[in-house]
């Protein structure tokens, strides 16, 4: 049968779409574009905003219009959460959690049409970690390893924990296993993600925590480049730092979760730190690291932000210097505490800001790529574009050059130049 696939939304979700295609592929499947004729479409949806929600309705409706005849199915968090996904002409509903279950039961309407299926657990209720075999899509170099998913930090503009439920943890022996099964296969990096990284090994008792998987992972396959997904700024301890430090296939690229830089802001939104705390992490990853990339994620307009509160964490982002930023007008997301909060601000104030964050973004960015040049930095190559093979140095620089058949291949680049977000460079030999 051929089969569309469609995913909105994290990484994660990215893992699990990939890995439903390579098993529909194992099963003698075909996949075909989204869009077109197709005997199924599964749209794999996110909902960690209410314009995600927005998106995911869409999709389906797109999805439905593009092969009306198609087993339409959805799965994800907005399936999870949103009992309107069965009400858009889906044929079967799925949450977010038993990918290969999801399967089965696309096969058997694709067998033999019949009622619609909803197929919905208690997210709340689970314990244990779906295990989907590593890897990515087809060409690429990196391949990503999920290790968690869950979460219970009960942010107040977030409904993920609902969504996915408590923190479950791949232990460490399998995740090791999977990380030299990728070496093998020829994989040049992996990525370890979770819905909420920070949190992997909790559930698995004493002794068990994420710098202890990272060691684990990296010692497994040591020719492989090991990245890491978000992070929590209260992983970033000194133990946490001195010990990956160590380790010479651990890239040195942190994506710290920020939201706010403003005290006050960031406690109504629940997070679990304070700017200082925050900062300390930024201080041991320079310590610990030499010229480590420093990413984040920043939400402007949150209910109650004052323009003073937004110009603290306008300072506190320069302070950091971050290398790059993703930056969202806030969201409000019916069914979390922070969509009753007072002090709701306009759409033309929140967009505003996000302009004014996306621009000094863009500027420690610039500065951060100019520092580089000069620099002979080691680059995994993944695709040619525009005539320029394209990769990422270890901290995730965008670097491009001309060569010949770079395809994962990782080299030395002499650095020339800056061109919008990447560098330009020379292949070294």
């Amino acid at each position: 049968m051929n089969i569309a696939t469609y995913t909105l939304g994290c990484k994660v979700n990215q893992v699990e779409t990939q890995a439903m295609e390579r098993e529909l592929l194992r099963r003698g499947h075909a996949l075909v574009p989204f869009g077109g004729p197709a005997d199924a479409c599964i749209v794999n949806t996110c909902t960690v905003t209410a314009v995600s929600d927005k998106k995911c309705r869409n999709l389906i409706r797109r999805a439905r219009s593009a092969a009306p005849d198609c087993v339409l199915a959805v799965c994800g968090c907005y399936a999870q959460t949103s009992p309107d996904a069965a009400a858009l002409g889906a044929d079967l509903v799925s949450g977010s959690a038993g990918r290969m279950a999801f399967l089965d039961r696309l096969e058997e309407l694709l067998r033999a049409k019949g009622e619609q299926v909803i197929s919905v657990d208690n997210a709340l209720a689970r314990r244990d970690f779906e295990r989907l075999p590593a890897g990515g899509g087809q060409g690429r170099t990196r391949a990503m390893l999920k290790v968690e998913d869950g979460c219970v930090n009960f942010c107040s503009y977030c409904v993920i924990p609902y969504a996915r439920g408590p923190v479950r943890s791949l232990p460490r022996p399998e995740a090791e296993a999977e990380a030299r099964r990728l070496a093998q296969e020829g994989w040049r990096e992996v990525v370890l993600t979770g819905i909420e990284l920070s949190s992997w090994g909790r559930d698995l008792g004493a002794g068990e925590d994420l710098a202890g998987l990272i060691e684990g992972v990296c010692g497994a396959a040591p020719d492989l480049r090991v990245r890491l997904g978000s992070l929590e700024p209260r992983t970033v301890t000194a133990e946490f730092c001195r010990r990956t430090a160590a380790l010479p296939n651990l890239c040195p690229h942190f994506h710290l979760s920020l939201q706010s830089g403003c005290d006050a802001t960031l406690a109504r939104m629940n997070r679990k730190y304070d700017t200082a705390w925050y900062y300390k992490s930024v201080e041991l990853l320079r310590e610990y690291f030499s010229d480590p990339g420093i990413t984040t994620d920043l939400i402007t307009g949150f209910p109650g932000e004052t323009e003073e509160e937004f110009a603290q964490t306008l300072a506190f982002v320069e302070r950091c210097g971050f290398t790059a930023m993703h930056v969202f007008p806030y969201s409000r997301r019916p069914g979390t505490p922070a969509a009753d909060l007072p002090g709701q601000l306009p759409a033309g104030v929140k967009e505003a800001r996000a302009r004014r964050a996306i621009a000094l973004g863009s500027e420690l960015e610039r500065r951060w790529l100019e520092g580089q040049k000069g620099r002979v930095l080691p680059v995994l190559f993944e695709e040619e574009k525009d005539g320029l093979w394209q990769g990422h140095t270890p901290n995730y620089a965008l670097v491009r050059a001309r060569g010949e058949a770079l395809h994962n291949r990782l080299a030395d680049v002499e650095i020339t130049g800056v061109e919008g977000s990447a560098l330009l460079g020379a292949v070294c030999g």
